[in-house]
């Protein structure tokens, strides 16, 4: 069995002495004590300065005086050298004037030759105080280091890092908070340390307590989120998120330790996509009833008319065969009866089909079809509705040129109903890379808060139309009255995304 073997602490000292024999004496006594010494005499400056500059000692002891200087002068060129060495004074010499100054120059201890037995202890007790000053100045280097990290990490983190406490009395008490205090809540971090009751002041009053609550809450989950309101320096509102851990300290009192930042724009992006979604519900439902009506409109116009009509034609016909014989001028006159009601039926057909789909916008174009519109409107409305003028070389895919249609049947729908106009003018017309529909009327116009009413379907219709196209809407009022609508949509834009 093999068994380990204790080595002696190893020593390095360098011994300042005029004298060889003390040297050699004072080697002993470490020696006796179980060091394994490595040691070094000089005697003048040159020499010291030579040994401390190639060496690393462990302490330093120096004779007083010396032939060629003293204690003090070795004292002050060692400090100069290697800072925290220790260095004792060992000399037969020496007053207590001389030691007191020595002392306060920074010399470890003084000590004289005729009590060596206290070498060894001393200077153990100032190899350990010299250790222990080292590790404190790791320690203290290190948390410096570790604090400087930390503001760095703060003042780039697009949030507040902060760290605090409650105490007994509830109030709140930062010990930290990173350089973004000042843009997140209008503080700065110092002001926000002097009295962290100034954030508790910040939270609206209605979020407060939200806050208060949650915050009681954490120690027991170890954790702490909250979202809320606050009224910052500035006067603004501001949405925050705090998140933290809670960590026990070894009092056991807790301390919160996290990040806040500012979520107001992703909260009113929230808000944005909530009435933007609220819209899209209303105006499916709109549209949905909008189509009910208008599959109403068509029975009412199919029945009430065409069918009226088909009745009045059997009647006729029947009366007619009656007369064919008996009264040849009353038959005529029902023969011409039935040829009326005929047209009328044929104009009914006629009218419903196109409002249903425009043959004619298939087959001779947008500009033909919004002409045609144009005249059905006339004669329904009784509002002169003119086509100042149509571009009929404008090549549209099918699903833009429906949509432009669609457009248009809206907006005289809309004159129809509010304008309460007695004209319409209407501009079709190709702008370079872009497809300029354009009606003006000289109703009574639109007020601005017209615009933004949530029953505003025909309008937003028309917005959600366009924006399928990548087109734009331009609403602006005539002088003297009346109101103008102009929409642009990109005239390739159906057909690059076929191709």
């Amino acid at each position: 069995m093999a068994f380990g073997v204790a080595t002696s602490p190893r020593l390095r000292f360098l011994l300042i002495e005029g004298n060889v024999e003390d040297a050699q004496l004072l080697s002993r006594r470490f020696a006796d004590a179980g060091y394994s010494v490595d040691w070094t005499r000089v005697g003048t400056r040159p020499e010291l300065a030579e040994a401390l500059r190639q060496h690393q000692w462990d302490l330093v002891i120096s004779d007083h005086p010396l032939a060629d200087f003293d204690a003090l002068g070795a004292l002050a060129q060692v400090r100069g050298a290697c800072g925290d060495l220790p260095f004792i004074i060992l000399s037969n010499q020496i007053d207590e004037d001389v030691a007191v100054t020595a002392m306060r120059a920074g010399a470890n201890d003084c000590l004289s030759k005729y009590h060596l037995e206290r070498l060894v202890p001393a200077c153990e007790r100032e190899l350990r105080e010299a250790r222990n000053r080292k590790e404190r100045s790791h320690a203290l280097a290190a948390e410096r280091e570790s604090e400087a990290r930390l503001q760095a990490l703060a003042a780039n983190t697009p949030g507040v890092i902060f760290s605090f406490q409650v105490r007994a009395t509830g109030d709140l008490a930062f010990q930290f908070a990173g350089g973004a205090t000042q843009m997140l809540l209008g503080l700065s971090p110092e002001e926000l340390v002097a009295d962290g009751n100034r954030y508790l002041r910040l939270i609206v009053e209605d979020d407060r307590p939200g806050f208060l609550t949650a915050l009681e809450a954490s120690p027991a989950d170890g954790k702490l989120n909250w979202e809320g309101r606050i009224l910052s320096s500035a006067g603004d509102i501001k949405w925050i998120n705090l998140r933290s851990s809670v960590r026990k300290q070894a009092n056991g009192e807790p301390v919160w330790e996290g990040l806040m930042w500012n979520i107001t724009q992703s909260k009113h992006t929230e808000a944005e996509l909530r009435d933007s979604q609220r819209q899209l519900a209303a105006l499916s439902r709109h549209l949905q009833h909008a189509k009910e009506e208008e599959r109403e409109r068509i029975a009412r116009e199919v029945h009430d008319v065409l069918g009226g009509d088909l009745v009045a034609l059997k009647i006729e016909t029947s009366l007619l065969a009656g007369k064919m014989l008996s009264d040849p001028i009353h038959a005529r006159q029902r023969v011409t009866a039935i040829e009326a009601l005929l047209d009328d039926a044929i104009a009914t057909v006629s009218r419903v089909t196109r409002e249903l789909r425009p043959g004619i916008l298939k087959d001779f174009g947008l500009a033909a079809a919004i002409e045609c519109q144009a005249e059905d409107f006339s004669q329904r409305s009784g509002t002169r509705c003119q086509v100042l003028a149509a571009d009929h070389d404008i090549e549209l895919a099918e699903d833009t040129g429906v949509a432009l249609f669609r457009i248009f049947q809206e907006a005289l729908t809309n004159v129809r109903k509010h304008a309460q106009a007695s004209t319409v003018a209407v501009r079709l017309l190709q702008e370079g890379d872009e497809v300029l529909l354009e009606i003006a009327d000289d109703g009574k116009g639109l007020e601005h808060d017209d615009l933004a009413k949530p029953k505003s379907f025909g309008l937003r219709g028309i917005r959600e139309r366009l924006a399928g196209l990548g087109g734009s809407l331009e609403i602006e009022p005539m002088r003297p009255q009346g109101t103008r609508l102009t929409v642009r949509v990109p005239a390739e834009v159906e057909m690059e995304q076929q191709a």
